[in-house]
């Protein structure tokens, strides 16, 4: 009984047409961050806490008196290395050692772990008054610091002086979710209190603002994971790729129907 050459080659370019779409097609509810905004019916409130002070952390501190010489001495390298930008990338900042303590001129070790940046700007105040009377301290991080990594348009570590940079300003620092990055499984991982712990999230979840984990913290690693039905290399693919492929695919067939 033979074989219709026609029907054959048919049903082999359906089937390699449903084959491609079924690869390609992709949910838009898996490609959109906000699946719930309807549900929503009250803004969402996300009481964060102030990070606390740890050792190996950065600190720039910046004394402010109503002495020139004063302000000159603690703070004219701090305004030579800001430069005519006035950011703080440069700036080389105290290093809070494994114990906690910044080593300040003049005071000595000042231990400030375990507290807010305020109440370090407290203490060195305080210590800093029985050598300089009237002055005022400002404490910040500084070389802060998120790695992202996955599914984004460029990966690497990136740098940021925000008090609050929020999970989806950080993904925006590395261009972005590709189109074949799963939403709704980004990983986070965090260090705390010695211990590396990793947390699953789902940006698709308008709810995701009022966690503990909307905002990141310094040498948080966000890791944005493929869509199940796409593999980790498919976006290394170019459309010239594909377009070969299937064109080389449907010779194959036109050559196998004439050969019946």
């Amino acid at each position: 009984m033979g074989i219709n050459k026609s029907a054959f080659l048919r049903s082999s370019l359906i089937t390699l047409a449903i084959a491609i779409m079924a690869v390609s097609c992709v949910p838009t509810t898996q490609l959109s961050y906000f699946n719930d905004m309807e549900d929503l019916d009250q803004p969402t409130v996300n009481p964060r806490t102030q990070k606390l002070i740890k050792p190996f952390d950065k600190l720039y501190v910046r004394v402010l008196s109503i002495d020139l010489q004063t302000n000159q001495i603690f703070n004219a390298s701090d305004e030579l290395r800001m430069g005519s930008y006035g950011n703080m990338a440069g700036l080389i900042g105290y290093l809070v050692d494994e114990e906690g303590n910044i080593n300040f001129p003049f005071v000595g070790k000042i231990n400030v772990v375990d507290l807010t940046t305020a109440e370090a700007a407290d203490r060195i105040q305080k210590a800093l008054s029985d050598y300089v009377p009237q002055t005022s301290i400002i404490v910040k991080y500084v070389d802060n610091q998120v790695t992202v990594m996955g599914e984004v348009q460029r990966q690497g570590v990136y740098s940021f002086s925000q008090d609050k940079l929020n999970i989806y300003e950080a993904l925006g620092l590395g261009g972005g979710i590709t189109r074949y990055g799963d939403r709704k499984k980004v990983i986070l991982v965090r260090n705390e209190d010695g211990k590396v712990m990793h947390y699953k999230l789902n940006l698709s979840d308008s709810k995701i603002s009022n966690k503990s984990y909307y905002y990141v913290m310094p040498n948080d690693v966000l890791i944005v994971e493929p869509l199940n039905a796409i593999s980790t290399s498919y976006s290394n693919i170019t459309y010239t790729t594909i377009l070969s492929t299937i064109s080389t695919a449907i010779a194959v067939l036109l050559f196998a129907g004439l050969r019946f």
